[in-house]
């Protein structure tokens, strides 16, 4: 992988049943499908990776499209077709794979998806910056954003990265109480790690599939399963009924008391429905 310096991991029996790829969330890295990628790789050849500028990946510098490194990836490790398993943002790029190369993807799980090209409600932007955004000072968060700060305060990560977790992990209704020690544990170093390189690392934009995803959910031809939290941020709840309602045939599972990482807080539930799902759609 030296020429898309992205990080993987991968495992699996000699002669699988099929290949799924993880797709991670964008407040996280590869490390949030522990669970999934232990239990389904007993019968599945299994690839999670870090996102460029996530994780141990390079940097994302520049131009970044999400959905034609996914694809890259594919490419460099052989892997012809795959069932394509994303979380959050790794779940909008998911569908822009299965919709720029549908012959590659062989079934869709969407938990607590993105939509790439839809707009999120300007409540739920208004939450954000109430709950999230105001953790660090304006003057300081506007220069980690422009990448003009002389020097990231890693006090200031780290409170961005608990009221993140707090508002979207645990649930805009819940406590932080909600989330068990290691979880709570786990999404804040992650998010924590998300901040810190997008604040210090270089500037990059972000290309998108052109028509966007959200005007072509019809399109999307794989078989497809919907996991959403219900105590999830609403706007991002209303994308997976979008998609639920807009992916032909497409199925929906919803999870109780249970926020925006499913994989991590709910890793068994998750993992069932993985494994029912994915042992219907890819024996056909």
């Amino acid at each position: 992988m030296d020429d898309l310096d992205l990080a993987y991991e991968e495992a699996g029996p000699p002669a699988p049943a099929g290949t799924v790829v993880l797709v991670h969330a964008g407040v996280a890295d590869m490390r949030m499908w522990e669970h999934q990628f232990a239990a389904l790789a007993e019968r599945y050849r299994v690839i999670r990776y870090d996102w460029r500028g996530h994780g141990r990946s390079g940097d994302a510098a520049g131009e970044v499209c999400h959905h034609e490194d996914l694809l890259a990836l594919m490419d460099a490790l052989d892997v012809g077709r795959a069932a394509l398993v994303g979380c959050s943002m790794g779940g909008a790029y998911a569908v822009e794979a299965a919709l720029a190369a549908p012959g590659r993807v062989a079934a869709l799980a969407l938990i607590c998806s993105g939509l790439s090209g839809h707009q999120w409600p300007p409540a739920m932007l208004e939450q954000a910056a109430e709950r999230v955004h105001s953790s660090v000072p304006p003057d300081r968060l506007a220069r980690y954003r422009a990448g003009t700060a002389d020097h990231v305060d890693p006090a200031d990560v780290l409170a961005m990265a608990e009221a993140h977790t707090l508002w979207q992990v645990a649930g805009p209704d819940r406590s932080r109480d909600a989330l068990s020690a290691p979880v709570w544990d786990a999404a804040v170093e992650m998010c924590r790690l998300v901040f810190e390189r997008s604040w210090s690392g270089p500037r990059s934009t972000e290309r998108h599939l052109v028509p966007p995803a959200a005007t072509r959910l019809p399109e999307v031809t794989a078989p497809t399963l919907v996991i959403n939290g219900l105590s999830d941020v609403p706007g991002i709840q209303e994308v997976s009924a979008l998609l639920s309602e807009g992916i032909p045939g497409a199925r929906r599972l919803d999870l109780p008391e249970t926020g925006h990482l499913p994989p991590l807080e709910r890793p068994r539930e998750v993992t069932d429905a993985l494994t029912t799902f994915l042992r219907e759609v890819l024996a056909t």
